[in-house]
C-alpha cells in the first residue's frame, strides 16, 4: 500500500472514531447497547460488557437534560459564555462562532437533529468531517478554538457527577481524542 493510501486509511479511521464518540454522547438506544455488549466499542469503553438501557437513559437525562439544571450541560456556550460563578446561557457568542465554522466548510445543521449546534456530539462530528476532508492544521485550529476551550471542564463534570462507568469511560475517550 502506498503512503498516500496509508494516510487516507488512517484519516478514515480517525474520522470514524470521532463519529462513534459523537454517537455515544446522544440519547442511548438499543443499537448503542448492542454495540457495547458485542465489544464493538471496546476501544472507547473498555471493560464494560453489559449495560441496562433504561438505566443509561435515566443517567443520560439526569446528567445532560434535566428536568432542572442538569449537572453536565453538553453545550459549549454554557461553559465558554459563563460568568465566574457558574454556567452561561445557551446560544451565546461561542455558539455563533462554531456555526461560522460549519458554514465555512459548507455544512448546515441536520434538520432531524433537534439539539443545538454547540452540542458535544455535533462538535465531535464536525471534527471527524475535518479529519476526512481538510488538513491536520485545520482540525487543530478547530479543536483549539472550540472543543479544547470547554471539553476539560465538561468532561470532568461528567466524571464527577456520573454513577455509570460508561460515561466515565466515554469522558476519558473523548479527552484522548480532543487533547492528544
Amino acid at each position: 500500500m502506498s503512503d498516500a493510501a496509508d494516510v487516507r486509511g488512517e484519516s478514515a479511521q480517525i474520522a470514524q472514531g470521532y463519529a462513534v464518540l459523537a454517537r455515544c454522547w446522544r440519547q442511548p438506544d438499543e443499537a448503542l447497547v448492542d454495540a457495547i455488549e458485542s465489544g464493538a466499542l471496546d476501544a472507547i469503553v473498555p471493560g464494560i460488557e453489559t449495560v441496562d438501557l433504561q438505566r443509561m437513559r435515566t443517567e443520560h437525562a439526569r446528567l445532560f437534560v434535566g428536568p432542572k439544571d442538569p449537572p453536565c450541560p453538553p453545550y459549549e456556550s454554557v461553559y465558554r459564555d459563563a460568568d465566574e460563578e457558574g454556567f452561561g446561557d445557551v446560544l451565546g457568542s461561542s455558539t455563533r462562532a462554531v456555526v461560522r465554522w460549519y458554514r465555512e466548510y459548507g455544512l448546515g445543521l441536520d434538520p432531524d437533529w433537534p439539539d443545538l449546534p454547540d452540542h458535544v456530539a455535533t462538535e465531535l462530528e464536525f471534527a471527524g468531517h475535518l479529519v476526512a476532508t481538510e488538513s491536520p492544521a485545520t482540525l487543530e485550529q478547530f479543536l483549539d478554538e472550540h472543543p479544547r476551550q470547554w471539553f476539560g471542564r465538561f468532561l470532568e463534570s461528567v466524571r464527577v457527577a456520573t454513577d455509570e462507568p460508561f460515561y466515565r469511560e466515554l469522558a476519558d475517550a473523548t479527552e484522548r481524542a480532543a487533547f492528544e
